[in-house]
């Protein structure tokens, strides 16, 4: 059975006798709401650890938006149960008061966080840093589990852990959809189902430019053009972005020669939405 831990002693107290049996330990950082993709998350981390931590905590760093924190959903007793139903040792569960209690410093992020969500959400990454810097330093895991449908995110973690010198393997665990094509996240549970069937033009979006890129069409302007008018004329949708960067610095690319990440926000009323696909062109002939 998964062992709730809420405060850092009690976290450090129990990994230390860990450490001390000479375990590997891993960290699947959420921020609960825990749905299949978080189980994929999870499964692969008890694949490859003798000891996993599931932290749980809404981060309030890297909220852009007060009524965006204050919906976020938590549902701690159903996250304990899938935790306890996939073996996980320990989740740690702080509160605010004891994650930070005093101002915390902000990690510093550099260029990675320069476009896509970085540009709409200023701040949102530096939250993101901060927080997944003191769970690394709090667990120190031999490895730390992350999903690749927040690619950005991903990117900008594997840059901090290289910028610090951390030992630490950051993992990425690929996207989780539903049957539909729809990317899971805990902020499809705001969804009604209309409002599920026009989300799907993002990935429909995401799809075409694979498509296009896989067939030759390199000129990045033009693909994205072609990408965002699979996105309907709606009253309840507004395409925030929908860009190519290269998937290791996420810097925008005008003409795609090598591997190229498609990704996109889509709002959904007042649900903001992302997604993301890596895409490769044709290679050249000779």
């Amino acid at each position: 059975m998964a062992r709730l831990l809420e405060s850092t002693t009690e976290l450090r107290d129990n990994l230390a006798a860990v450490r001390r049996a000479a375990k590997r330990v891993g960290l699947a950082p959420t921020m609960g709401a825990l749905h299949a993709g978080h189980v994929r998350l999870i499964e692969h981390a008890r694949h490859d650890c003798d000891c996993l931590v599931v932290s749980i905590f809404v981060n309030p760093l890297q909220f852009d938006r007060q009524d965006d924190l204050e919906r976020y959903p938590r549902t701690l007793q159903a996250d304990l149960d899938i935790c306890d139903a996939l073996g996980v040792d320990y989740v740690f569960a702080p509160t605010e008061a004891e994650m930070y209690p005093v101002p915390p410093p902000v990690a510093e992020v550099g260029p990675v966080a320069d476009h896509l969500c970085g540009r709409h959400r200023p701040g949102h990454f530096r939250g993101v840093a901060t927080v997944v810097l003191k769970l690394l330093q709090l667990v120190q895991p031999h490895r730390a589990y992350f999903g690749e449908k927040d690619a950005q995110q991903l990117a900008v973690i594997r840059h901090l852990v290289s910028d610090f010198s951390l030992p630490v393997k950051i993992e990425g665990v690929p996207t989780v959809r539903d049957a539909d094509g729809l990317a899971l996240s805990s902020r499809n549970q705001r969804l009604d189902r209309a409002d599920r069937e026009v989300a799907l033009s993002l990935y429909e979006a995401l799809c075409e430019a694979r498509r296009l890129i896989s067939s030759g069409v390199r000129v990045a302007e033009t693909v994205k053009q072609a990408a965002a008018w699979r996105v309907p004329s709606d009253d309840r949708l507004r395409l925030e972005y929908l860009e190519i960067v290269d998937p290791e610095d996420m810097q925008p690319v005008e003409h795609i020669d090598g591997p190229a990440l498609v990704a996109g926000a889509l709002w959904v009323r007042s649900t903001r939405l992302i997604d993301n696909l890596l895409c490769n062109p044709p290679a050249h002939r000779s």
